[in-house]
């Protein structure tokens, strides 16, 4: 040529060839036997159980779930139960524990030795009815107990003071917690539950004192299965002339007689006379004797009868 221009020939076609089936010219050419196929899966044979449908259960357990208590409920109710039987077992313990040795221990009499004679009694009030007050009629070292019990004849009831060393379990609790039913000393109810005639004991040939201020207005013997046994002695009170306070149980001073006047707690009206003998005496449960005492009734002086 004389232009000198360069002719450009192409060495294979502008559309490439990538047909793998057929033979390929270069290096990086693939052998078509060479291709990865990914083999097939098995899948073994058997049937899978159907699984229950979580809605269908789902009732029955929330059902469960209402019926039982939660955790912290469980806890509280536990806790409440604890608490309050601590707070029983004390209260019980407290009313019947300490309180009833106590009591048990001023019922008792001193041994005989240390029962030497004494003077009249320190004034103190056992027993009320209205303004009425009736004085303890022995002196206080020669007290074996104290007690209240029914009569059939038309007796008035007394108002007890002190606290009763025999009352029942649930009015024992609920003095140690509401107050009430305390006193200086011990008295015991003898039967009936009602407190019309109060008893003294002590040992036979106590001096017996004047339970109120007032006159004597009888004397007489006491009658007991056909048999004399002391006197009774009536005292018409200077407080309550409508009444009249009646002393069985003991025998009269000589220097008593009908009209004399008497003063609580100083005038000597007799001495307790044993009646172990005739009589089972309630009041010998509560004490180291036969239950030996002077009785007191209080009656209106309209009824007032000799026996």
């Amino acid at each position: 040529m004389t232009d000198r221009t360069a002719v450009v020939v192409p060495l294979r076609g502008a559309a490439w060839d990538w047909d793998w089936s057929t033979a390929t010219d270069g290096t990086l050419a693939l052998d078509s036997a060479e291709l990865w196929t990914e083999p097939p899966k098995r899948i073994k044979g058997g049937t899978v159980p159907r699984m229950p449908a979580p809605h269908r259960q789902a009732p029955p357990a929330r059902g469960r779930r209402g019926q039982q208590p939660a955790p912290h409920r469980t806890r509280r109710l536990v806790v409440l139960t604890v608490v309050s039987g601590a707070l029983l077992g004390t209260l019980f313990v407290t009313a019947f524990g300490q309180g009833a040795t106590r009591e048990s221990s001023q019922a008792l009499p001193g041994p005989s030795s240390r029962l030497l004679p004494v003077g009249p009694p320190t004034p103190l009030t056992v027993a009320l009815h209205s303004g009425l007050r009736i004085q303890l009629p022995v002196a206080q070292t020669r007290v074996t107990a104290i007690g209240y019990h029914a009569a059939t004849d038309g007796v008035l009831p007394l108002t007890p003071l002190g606290r009763q060393g025999n009352e029942g379990a649930l009015s024992r609790l609920a003095h140690k917690i509401f107050g009430g039913g305390h006193g200086g000393f011990v008295y015991y109810q003898l039967g009936g539950g009602e407190t019309a005639v109060l008893d003294v004991g002590a040992i036979p040939g106590t001096d017996v004192y004047a339970p109120v201020d007032g006159t004597i207005v009888g004397i007489s013997d006491y009658i007991l299965n056909g048999e004399t046994y002391g006197s009774r002695i009536d005292i018409q009170p200077s407080s309550a002339p409508s009444l009249v306070v009646s002393l069985t149980h003991l025998n009269p001073d000589p220097a008593l007689t009908v009209g004399s006047s008497i003063a609580a707690s100083s005038t000597k009206v007799g001495r307790i006379v044993d009646l172990s003998g005739v009589e089972k005496q309630a009041l010998a449960k509560y004490t180291q004797d036969a239950g030996n005492h002077v009785a007191i009734e209080l009656r209106p002086a309209a009824t007032l009868t000799l026996p």
